[in-house]
């Protein structure tokens, strides 16, 4: 089994799957609320929606014969704080180039 940080990158390498996402931030949907803006079958709808659900960034849960989706953020949590790790490198990283480069602009004039 691949280890849970593989599991929630690759369920967000998809374009289709970040869009459903960001629409969940706005608050649960149906998998037709869902799909509306989509050109692709409910089923394939369903199946990003099983891919989200098994990173654990969406919960689903059915009342009568609705059946609803809501973010979960916890998983975007453990991405966003093993990126950050990363992020600081390359802000450090840029700074020091950026001083050097101020530097050689100021020994030019």
């Amino acid at each position: 089994m691949a280890d849970r940080l593989s599991v929630i990158f690759s369920a967000l390498a998809d374009p289709t799957r970040r869009a459903i996402l960001a629409r969940l931030a706005d608050g649960e949907a149906t998998v037709n609320e869902l799909a509306e803006p989509f050109d692709i079958s409910l089923p394939a709808i369903s199946r990003h929606l099983k891919v989200l659900e098994n990173a654990g960034l969406i919960s689903r849960s059915r009342s009568a014969q609705w059946r609803s989706s809501r973010l979960e953020p916890a998983p975007l949590r453990e991405a966003t704080a093993w990126m950050e790790r990363y992020r600081r490198f390359w802000d450090d990283n840029l700074d020091r180039l950026d001083a050097h480069l101020r530097r050689i602009q100021e020994d030019d004039q």
